[in-house]
């Protein structure tokens, strides 16, 4: 006899239920029910836009699963959201408030059901919600750390039910907590013409095809930016607004531009429908709206023709030379293109398993075209990203594969500006500072709009003591990218430390900290500089934190890891730290 064996996954895993539900039923079970029936009708519509099902929704409680945590917290925050409207015109007695929880976690499908440890963590994190609120779990914190605009808060250890390890708990700040500590400068438009291009959405009804509605925006953007005489946001800032009702004036003065292009992607079959828009932000007029079919071999031509029109439109003329450099693709094989695609879409999730699933895509690109120089230089980020996560030593073999995969990669097409960026901050690890410097330099060159590579540069040029030049590159990445992930602010905060601009180095350490309160950089960075304030007891709760998140902290490790050419800055940084109380 064999016992029937249940397929499993790995899915996001929203509960939720409602604060006092007994009391709200007690009081007026009518009022009640219609009250509950009409905001879980708001939730699956919410749900569904978030590409979630409800799985179960037994009494006053709600079960649905998602391919991915940013969906589900995305999800999560628009319904308390839209609960907390609701809300707001009830009287406070018949106010119904959810309290959510999310987890990734391993579970057993049983046709439309789902069951298991997964299922049970996420039930245990609703519990530990504020009504209102949301919590999630170490789990799903990992995945969104740094790719959405909210605040996180560590709320400790918990255990669950026949769980054997206590599971980490993170309660999120909603920009309705009122406790988000920046205050959001109004951006200046730049002289030059500037434009956001916005996540194109996905119309093929397939959530598996989200990779290539957002390699087509990628691909736009990354041939726009290529132009010295454009200003163009970010994809990190511009996919915040991914699943998002927006009207484009909001997003013009959020990102700070005049033009923003949004569209569509159809996929059926070898056939592609694309749309696109570009709208003046200020007025809300359409410059272009177009509609092209094409087959799916004609993608390249197509992301070609919309690229140039665009040009046209911003009255922005290319030499044929700079067109040749801006449409460049570096290849003609589609398969091969498809697994760019598709292993930049893994890698964005900065963790092991993604690093593993977008190499694997990488290595496929390869074999598919030997002479694709963008998939050599992916490939090496793989590398040399599992390293600067702490995945892998430094001094090991993946630095080697790094170096040689970047350099064959240029080998190709030494116009390949994220392929000189990586060798930069390779070198800057190695101390080659001259090098370092060199390639970094050349990166922005080629490519004067990439936030990532200006960010790089910044660093590299703190490390080796140009701070004036330092904190201009790291402030116009931060312009280039207005919702900057964590890394890009913290080290802005360390240029400015270094510069000894100590109240601006606090002021956007504050920032990092709020979005994440674990991010040991930003404590270190606080302690010295509350040293060289003469605030003792702030730098001694600084190092606590510190201490906190690695109980095994060596001044002395974290010296040798520090890349500083100049040895009394970096014996200043390491003095400092040991005032604060560490060893």
């Amino acid at each position: 006899m064999t016992t029937a064996r249940y397929r499993r996954k790995l899915t996001a895993i929203l509960s939720s239920d409602v604060k006092d539900y007994s009391r709200l039923m007690g009081e007026d079970e009518e009022a009640t029910v219609r009250t509950l029936t009409a905001y879980r009708e708001l939730m699956a519509t919410l749900i569904q836009k978030h590409r979630g099902r409800v799985v179960d929704s037994p009494g006053d409680n709600v079960l649905a699963e998602f391919p991915s945590v940013v969906d589900a917290v995305r999800c999560a925050v628009e319904v308390q959201e839209d609960l907390r409207a609701r809300n707001a015109e009830l009287p406070e007695q018949r106010r119904m408030e959810f309290r959510i929880g999310v987890n990734l976690g391993d579970v057993i499908v049983e046709g439309e059901r789902i069951y298991g440890d997964g299922v049970n963590v996420a039930a245990r994190v609703e519990g530990l919600a504020d009504a209102g609120g949301i919590s999630i779990s170490g789990s799903a914190y990992e995945q969104i750390e740094n790719k959405l605009t909210l605040g996180y808060e560590y709320v400790g250890e918990h255990t669950v039910k026949n769980i054997k390890k206590p599971v980490r708990v993170y309660r999120v700040r909603m920009k309705t907590d009122g406790t988000i500590p920046e205050v959001k400068k109004e951006l200046v438009l730049p002289e030059k013409p500037s434009i956001a291009v916005l996540p194109f959405v996905n119309m093929s009804g397939d959530p598996d095809q989200e990779y290539f509605s957002d390699g087509i925006t990628e691909e736009i953007i990354t041939a726009l930016s290529k132009v010295p005489r454009l200003f163009v946001i970010a994809r990190n800032s511009s996919f915040t607004y991914k699943g998002k009702s927006v009207k484009v004036q909001e997003v013009g003065r959020e990102l700070g531009v005049r033009y923003v292009l949004e569209g569509s992607v159809r996929k059926a079959g070898d056939r592609v429908r694309i749309t696109a828009q570009l709208i003046d932000a200020i007025t809300g007029h359409h410059l272009r709206a177009e509609r092209y079919d094409r087959y799916l071999k004609d993608v390249f031509t197509l992301q070609d023709e919309i690229t140039m029109r665009i040009l046209t439109d911003l009255q922005c003329q290319l030499t044929e030379g700079e067109q040749a450099y801006v449409l460049g693709k570096g290849t003609e094989n589609y398969d091969a293109y498809v697994k760019i695609l598709q292993g930049r879409e893994h890698i964005y999730r900065m963790d092991r398993e993604g690093i593993a699933l977008a190499r694997q895509s990488f290595e496929e690109a390869v074999a598919l075209d030997r002479k694709f120089a963008v998939a050599y230089t992916y490939l090496a980020w793989s590398y040399l990203l599992e390293l600067l996560l702490g995945f892998r030593d430094l001094s090991g073999e993946s630095m080697a594969r790094a170096v040689e995969l970047a350099q064959k990669a240029l080998t190709l097409d030494d116009s390949l500006a994220d392929a000189h960026a990586l060798l930069g901050s390779i070198y800057l690890v190695q101390r080659q500072w001259d090098k370092a410097v060199a390639e970094g330099e050349c990166s922005v060159a080629l490519n004067p709009n990439s936030a990532d590579n200006i960010g790089l540069l910044g660093i590299t040029l703190f490390s080796v003591g140009r701070l004036e030049e330092a904190v201009s590159m790291l402030e116009k990445a931060i312009r280039l990218n207005p919702m900057p992930p964590n890394w890009l602010v913290e080290n802005l905060a360390t240029a400015y430390r270094m510069a000894g601009r100590y109240e601006e180095a606090i002021a956007e350490l504050d920032k990092v900290l709020y979005r994440n309160s674990n991010y040991c950089e930003a404590w270190l960075n606080l302690a010295a500089i509350y040293v060289s304030l003469g605030q003792k007891e702030e730098a001694r709760a600084a190092t606590e934190e510190v201490l906190r998140l690695d109980p095994n902290f060596s001044l002395e490790h974290f010296a040798e890891t520090l890349a500083l050419k100049n040895q009394a800055t970096k014996e200043l940084y390491i003095n400092n730290l040991r005032k604060a109380g560490l060893k």
